[in-house]
Formats: structure tokens, C-alpha cells, sequence
């Protein structure tokens, strides 16, 4: 059969319609990456993200002070883990609360004004007086998004390309522990952020060639493989999680790779593979195992079906479709 005569991936209707009976958050994403919904329609919903639903609960814990969890000594910013500033608003940016959310901002200026500097890479922690790449990158991240103009951005950005490791990844241990393989973990923040980078620099090539390497490392370990023996590296790493926090797993770096619409490469297929395996018989994906810590609420049990890993599970499979057949 010829390429251009292969049906094309379709979204079941039922599956669909399930989504769409979902929050704001998995609406308006739904109709962007799998109905194929005109922009000002999608973008409407959107609009409930910050209104109604798990967004407006999520902003209604905002304190008065700009912060999420906050209080003295700037107890906050970074914990308790997972509703301090810093997570609250990694888990909006997933949302995808509109970028021009004041609240939102407002909370981002605090977390860059209230982290340390050294040589431009940053920590939350009092007790740590060394830069720590994965923090550095979930800063970047949500200034980027949020499109926060704070005087440390650009120090801190030239930080993280000066540390990418031979490997082409990243990890939190090197500057403290010298740890020389990069983290997966690391690794796939370091990527979200230089992703959200180049939609402020699309010229600038030294952002477009970590971003290849830091890809490169992840095809070289089949997303989720050891680089030694191409066994599991970690159990963890195939079992599909919401919200991923700072963790990674399968189904966190292939949507990284479908949302930059990365071309296909055939090392990709194992992750699939397994997401694939993950699929339940009702057509839906479930969230297999969550993070212990603080939460403002739960958004899905686990074990059952999850609209979010639905929703990106098959918009990766999308992606995938469409380029393994251009």
C-alpha cells in the first residue's frame, strides 16, 4: 500500500466523546490535537482553563503573597512538594493556562527572585550552595511559558547549554557529585524548557543543537533502556504517570517528541511499543502510579482510566502515524 493510500489514525468516537466530557484542560486540548478543531474555537476553551474546573481550583489556592503553600523563609517556592509555587505552576503550564495569566506571572517573578545564583544556574535550597541543572531547567520552563522578562533568565539559560554533558543529556548530581551519564529525569526538563526557549529564539543555533543532542540521548537508550545493556533501566520508566512532576517515564518524553513534532526515527519504536501495551481494553489509558506528597486535590485514582494519559497517549500515536508515514 502506498504511503499516501494508508488511512489515516483515527481517534475512536466513544474515546472522543469521553474526553470531551472531561475538565476544561482536557477539552481544549482534545479538540487541538485530535478533532482537529479551528484555533479560535480550541482557543475559546482554553479560556475556561483559568475560569472553571481544576485551573480556577488550582488559582484559588493562591495566596495573597503571589505564592502557592507559601510562609517564612521562603517556604513555598520550591516545597512542599507537590503544592508549593513551583509545582502548581508546572502542573497550570500542562494545563495550558493562557500564558498572559497575571497570577500566574506574578508567581514565576517570585520563584526567580526568591531562588540562589551561582555562575548563572539557580537552587531553591537554602543548604545547597551549588546550581542544580534540573531545577534551573523548571524555572526556565515556566519562565518561557509564562513569558516572564526576569534579569536571570538569560544567565541561567547560557548555564544549562554550558552544562549539557557529553552524552548529550543532563543530570542534577553533576556539579554537586560529579556524576558524568546524564538523568533521564534531568534530562527530559532540561528539553521541555529549551523547547519552550527556541519559541523565544527560533534563531539561535546553539539552542537548536542541544535540543538534537539531548533528543540523541534518548534515541540512543530507546527512551526508556539502559545504554549498557538495553535492559529496563528503571520499572518506573514504563509505568505511565499524571502529573509527572520531576519524574520521567515513556509516556512524559514521547509527548515532549510529538509536541515538537520530532521526525521519526525507528528507535522510537519500543516506547510505543510499550505504551501500546499499556493500553486497557476499554481503549483508555490508565495512570499507573503517582508521587507521594502534599496535593491541593486529586484529579484521577489511580489504576482507573485517565482522560489525561488518554489524551496524550493518543496524540502521540498521532504523531507517530504521521511521521512514520511522510
Amino acid at each position: 500500500m502506498k504511503t499516501q493510500d494508508r488511512p489515516r489514525f483515527e481517534v475512536p468516537a466513544d474515546t472522543a466523546s469521553w474526553l470531551m466530557e472531561g475538565d476544561a484542560s482536557i477539552r481544549w486540548q482534545t479538540m487541538r490535537d485530535l478533532l482537529d478543531t479551528a484555533p479560535d474555537v480550541f482557543e475559546a476553551e482554553r479560556a475556561k482553563v483559568s475560569a472553571a474546573g481544576w485551573g480556577a481550583w488550582l488559582l484559588g489556592h493562591q495566596g495573597d503573597d503571589g505564592l502557592w503553600a507559601g510562609g517564612p523563609h521562603g517556604r513555598g517556592l520550591y516545597g512542599p512538594k507537590w503544592t508549593s509555587t513551583t509545582y502548581t505552576l508546572l502542573l497550570l503550564r500542562r494545563m495550558g493556562l493562557d500564558p498572559a495569566a497575571v497570577r500566574a506571572k506574578r508567581g514565576v517573578e517570585l520563584i526567580w527572585d526568591g531562588a540562589r545564583y551561582f555562575d548563572g544556574g539557580l537552587t531553591p535550597a537554602a543548604s545547597v550552595d551549588l546550581p542544580e541543572a534540573c531545577v534551573t531547567s523548571m524555572y526556565l520552563c515556566l519562565a518561557f511559558y509564562f513569558g516572564v522578562d526576569h534579569p536571570k533568565v538569560a544567565p541561567a539559560l547560557e548555564w544549562l547549554l554550558t552544562n549539557q554533558l557529553p552524552d548529550g543529556g543532563w543530570n542534577c548530581r553533576t556539579v554537586r557529585f560529579g556524576d558524568k551519564h546524564s538523568s533521564f529525569h534531568t534530562s527530559i526538563s532540561a528539553l521541555e524548557a529549551l523547547a519552550e526557549a527556541q519559541r523565544h529564539h527560533p534563531k539561535r543555533t546553539d539552542i537548536t543543537t542541544a535540543v538534537d543532542a539531548g533528543r540523541e540521548f534518548f534515541l540512543a537508550h530507546h527512551l526508556y533502556q539502559s545504554h549498557r545493556y538495553g535492559t529496563v533501566a528503571d520499572p518506573a520508566f514504563t509505568k505511565l504517570s499524571f502529573p509527572p512532576r520531576w519524574h520521567y517515564d515513556v509516556l512524559r518524553g514521547l509527548d515532549h517528541f510529538a509536541a515538537i513534532d520530532s521526525p521519526w526515527d525507528d528507535r522510537y519504536a519500543d516506547a510505543l511499543a510499550v505504551l501500546v501495551g499499556r493500553q486497557r481494553r476499554d481503549g483508555r489509558w490508565p495512570v499507573q502510579q503517582k508521587y507521594a506528597g502534599k496535593v491541593w486535590f486529586d484529579m484521577e485514582k489511580t489504576g482507573g482510566p485517565s482522560r489525561w494519559n488518554t489524551l496524550r497517549a493518543l496524540r502521540v500515536l498521532r504523531w507517530a502515524d504521521r511521521q512514520r508515514t511522510q
